[in-house]
């Protein structure tokens, strides 16, 4: 785009020209499609100028033929007729809303679907960007000030126009002179409300847009809470966010400038149209108007043409520049987004909104870790080293000893670190530093340690939703970094401590990972996991499941289940099993253990870790592979954490 065609873009969107023109044939759809709720709507408003012409010409009639010709009787009957075409309203303004519904409930209805549609699209066909988070905004806020922006202008705009055309008719049939006092002021003050609109629009959409990206930043830092504070860019997003506060801040205030403009057009319309009847009192008078003209001049003022004229200035300047503003955003042209690149940093930026800090993407808890160096021949098995080239076998090399098991170099590593290192920013200290291990498949593996150390960071590196900064990381002798989704998920399965079950059946939930599970393959899975007692109590595979309904541990037995039938070769255990009481852990590891392939535990029970056929024990400073016994005398921290679970000082074997 050039220069210029960039800068007629900019005036468009900041005037609202380029918004009328883009609505204007939606508006004319819509309306063409409910003319009969127009003519409806015309019909009642035009008994409002009936009601708008007696109650002035009844009033100046009352003191003209009645009580200035000393006739009261008939200075009440007018009375009595301008009183009733008041009370006449009521009916009126009663049918009136009963017809705006015709209105503004399908415009509101044609919105809501018209930003689901816009919403779901996207997130549907899977592009990049993820979900439209505008779109909440769009759904409950804008939709809602659409729909009632529009019936206060359709209130305003018939009120406006039958209610001054029966004034005006009222103050023609009095004397033609009232208009030529009354009809400058009024323009006036309209004309200045006009000059109002454009820039009230341009500010009420930076208002709007202002608020978009305060939600959507918000949206995003509480999305990424744990990796902000992980990567100590709390400040930073806290900063971003101040700064979209500021100019939620300063949109509202230009805002504000322009509606004290248009209030000072308002009194200009409101006021100097009665003070200009006043000073114009002698000179009417010499034109022959009557006393009772006069009176009924300021009762169409006051009573009629001003409260309509008010009525009309509030609407257009408030509810016109919003309905306008909120249309264009909701059924406009799309504004494209800035493609994202295929990178860590930006991913974290996606996600995480810091600003232009750069992270990586996944969850980001754990202080650093550096892995020690190779213990020395014979002292244990353990495959974790602090050099690739002491743990990892080359061609031709002999494999690790795996816990003290023969090598076989027939079979390609389940798992393979080599060399990893990760950390969350240049200058941070790495959570994992050259780290190197390498699992058998079929093997079982616990991984123990103290609360953010680095083990849900371990597991994310396997399953690949977290890149290394350094190091390859292999799954059944693949690398996983950059692999896509559906690759991945054919390589291993993470259960998180938090499960997830959705609505649906039973079976849906079990069969999610594998579609094609036939219902002997789901009998053993059940059977396996101890799962019967729950699919019972819900009436059997296939009865409906209620996410809510269910405790955490059942949840997370669900969620184990549907690992045991998926026929990924690994299984990864991020504290899957901490919400199961220990009998329930034990029959559900066991039975993990057995199926075929390969399983990684990060336990929080000692008997997980004694379970285990190795135990990797992560610290602030070491690393230590091996058997229960071999950790147990090797590992201090592994020995305290054994007395921990214990209640009591472990002893060393």
């Amino acid at each position: 785009m050039t220069r210029r065609a960039a800068s007629a873009d900019t005036r468009e969107t900041d005037d609202g020209s380029g918004a009328v023109r883009r609505l204007a044939p939606h508006a004319r759809r819509f309306l063409a499609r409910r003319s009969g709720v127009l003519v409806r709507l015309a019909l009642w408003s035009l008994a409002e100028t009936g009601q708008a012409f007696l109650v002035g010409h009844g009033v100046a009639r009352a003191v003209d033929q009645g009580f200035l010709a000393g006739d009261t009787r008939q200075g009440l009957l007018w009375l009595t007729v301008a009183l009733v075409a008041v009370l006449l309203g009521a009916p009126v303004i009663r049918g009136v809303f009963a017809e705006l519904a015709g209105l503004t409930e399908p415009l509101r209805d044609g919105l809501v679907r018209h930003a689901v549609d816009r919403s779901l699209g996207p997130a549907a066909a899977g592009g990049p960007g993820g979900t439209d988070r505008a779109a909440v905004s769009r759904l409950t806020n804008q939709v809602e000030i659409a729909r009632d922006s529009f019936a206060g202008l359709v209130l305003t705009l018939r009120s406006f126009v039958f209610t001054a055309a029966g004034a005006l008719l009222g103050l023609l049939s009095l004397h033609p002179s009232l208009l030529v006092v009354v009809l400058p002021p009024l323009s006036l003050g309209l004309g200045l409300f006009l000059v109002t609109l454009r820039p009230m629009a341009a500010a009420q959409r930076r208002a709007l847009a202002a608020d978009e990206a305060l939600g959507d930043h918000a949206a995003r830092s509480r999305a990424a809470l744990r990796d902000l504070t992980a990567c100590g860019t709390g400040p930073a997003a806290a900063r971003r966010g101040a700064e979209l506060i500021e100019d939620a801040a300063a949109a509202a205030r230009v805002l504000a400038g322009w509606a004290a403009v248009r209030t000072a057009a308002l009194g200009v319309a409101g006021h100097l149209p009665v003070l200009a009847l006043l000073l114009a009192v002698p000179w009417l008078r010499g034109r022959g108007v009557t006393a009772g003209a006069l009176l009924g001049a300021f009762t169409y003022l006051v009573q009629s043409l001003l409260p309509a004229l008010h009525t009309l200035m509030t609407a257009l300047g408030a509810a016109g520049s919003r309905l306008l503003v909120v249309l264009d955003r909701i059924i406009g042209p799309e504004r494209p987004e800035p493609r994202p690149e295929r990178t860590r940093a930006a991913e974290a930026e996606r996600a995480g909104g810091l600003g232009g800090v750069r992270a990586p993407a996944a969850t980001r808890t754990e202080p650093a870790l550096a892995a020690a160096p190779r213990p020395a021949p014979g002292a244990g098995g353990g495959a974790v080293t602090a050099r690739a080239t002491d743990a990892i076998p080359g061609p031709g090399d002999d494999a690790p000893d795996l816990g003290g098991r023969p090598a076989d170099r027939a079979r390609t590593a389940a798992v393979e670190l080599r060399s990893v290192t990760l950390s969350y920013g240049v200058r941070a200290e790495p959570v994992l530093d050259s780290l190197d291990l390498c699992v058998a498949p079929g093997e079982h593996l616990a991984v123990v340690g103290p609360s953010g150390i680095g083990k849900s960071t371990l597991t994310r590196l396997v399953a690949g939703t977290l890149a290394p900064s350094g190091g390859e990381v292999r799954v059944d002798g693949r690398e996983v970094t950059g692999r896509p989704p559906a690759e991945l998920a054919a390589l291993r399965v993470l259960v998180p401590q938090e499960a997830y079950v959705f609505s649906g059946t039973l079976s849906d939930n079990l069969t999610y990972l594998r579609p094609g599970a036939s219902r002997a393959d789901l009998d053993a899975a059940v059977d396996a996991l101890g799962l019967w007692p729950l699919a019972e109590r819900l009436g059997g595979l296939d009865a409906p499941v209620r996410p809510a309904e269910l405790s955490h541990g059942e949840r997370q037995l669900v969620a184990l289940t549907r690992a045991w039938v998926s026929p990924a070769p690994l299984l990864l255990l991020d504290e899957a099993t901490c919400h199961l009481d220990p009998a329930a852990e034990a029959r559900a590891e066991e039975a993990l253990a057995r199926r075929p392939g390969t399983l990684l535990v990060v336990a929080h029970r000692l008997s997980s870790a004694v379970r285990a056929d190795r135990v990797l024990v992560l610290d602030g400073t070491d690393a230590v592979c091996g058997t229960h016994d071999e950790v147990l005398d090797r590992s201090p921290l592994y020995r305290d954490l054994t007395g921990h679970w214990q209640g009591g000082p472990a002893r060393r074997r």
